[in-house]
């Protein structure tokens, strides 16, 4: 049986980011479980309060701006046994010191995936439509529009889309695509042909994806094995008028080679993220008619960030609780993740 002590526990990530969060009902919802360290949460270990807390700390609730938890911290915190992150990566603060401590992690990577794969189909489909363009021209021509005129290639009946790597936020947008009347593809090397056809894709190799797909999804973490993972090779390879969406990351794609390759006319582009994430301001995509840019926005914003503090609540409770987490990070695919 579970110990009716609630365990002792801090906050610990940026200012900014408690603020987004963790609203007080939040707070209320942790502080039912635990004996809870009341904010201002911990954004720098080095203080006196910081070390004062970690000393009787057995879970940190951490978001975005968490310092790292290096064996210097770790030292500071003999009692901690677990953690539990309010967003999805866990690389700038989980060290390998704390998975040889044996130090338990949680993270909402499964809740922060749902906003991004909408983000993504919504731009599958309006991408398919051309539904931004029409409305720039329309707002340009004041006018009647033509409709016989529509290229054969508008449209998401038969569509063919590619999602590239089966992450959480890959398989999710397969889900949100199946209903659709679109061709699935999917490149993985980490997922079998089985597999693939249970989530309801076709498994193609790398080459394929791009050259049989009217629109490729990212997917695909930044890792020094998928650094311009999407070279040119590929991007020439697209099918005229194909679309390439990315909500990774901006350095998986060669960005000399897409920005040649729109600004041509050959293909269109949705980016979420870019290398670096705020392009200087003479660079040519920001002018590019069929590139759509947007800063960053497809993970969790607004009232999504109470599904990231919603999950870390069910976590802790569980945990409290003795029943494990529901979303643990497994040490042997954090090379894996993003």
């Amino acid at each position: 049986m579970p110990s009716s002590r609630r365990p002792r526990a801090a906050l610990a990530m940026s200012r900014r980011a408690a603020d987004a969060v963790l609203e007080p009902q939040i707070i209320e919802a942790l502080a039912e479980v635990l004996d809870l360290e009341p904010p201002p949460v911990l954004a720098d270990f080095t203080t006196g309060r910081a070390r004062s807390v970690l000393a009787d700390a057995e879970l940190l609730v951490t978001g975005w701006g968490c310092p790292p938890l290096g064996s210097e911290v770790l030292a500071l915190a003999p009692r901690l046994r677990a953690v539990v992150h309010t967003a999805g990566s866990i690389r700038s603060h989980i060290t390998d010191a704390c998975w040889e401590r044996g130090i338990e992690v949680s993270s909402a990577a499964a809740a922060n995936a749902v906003p991004v794969a909408e983000y993504t189909v919504a731009m599958v489909l309006l991408s398919g439509k051309r539904v931004l363009e029409s409305a720039r021209d329309f707002r340009a021509a004041r006018t009647e529009v033509d409709w016989s005129r529509t290229a054969r290639t508008t449209g998401n009946y038969r569509r063919t889309v590619g999602i590239l790597s089966a992450s959480l936020v890959g398989r999710r947008v397969i889900e949100l695509l199946r209903p659709h009347d679109v061709k699935l593809l999917l490149h993985d090397p980490f997922v079998s042909a089985d597999e693939a056809a249970a989530l309801g894709a076709e498994p193609v190799t790398l080459d394929a994806l791009f050259a049989r797909s009217d629109t490729v999804s990212v997917h695909t973490p930044l890792l020094p094995a998928t650094r311009g993972l999407v070279g040119r090779d590929l991007i020439d390879a697209m099918r005229p008028d194909a679309v390439l969406i990315n909500t990774a990351r901006g350095a998986v794609v060669d960005q000399d080679a897409l920005t040649e390759a729109v600004t041509a006319g050959r293909v269109r582009a949705v980016l979420d993220v870019t290398d670096p994430d705020v392009l200087p301001p003479d660079h040519p995509l920001w002018s590019t008619e069929n590139v759509l840019l947007t800063p960053h926005i497809a993970g969790s914003q607004g009232n999504e960030w109470r599904r990231l503090a919603d999950a870390a609540v069910t976590e802790v409770r569980r945990w409290a609780a003795g029943d494990g987490f529901a979303h643990p990070v497994d040490r042997g695919r954090v090379a894996y993740l993003a």
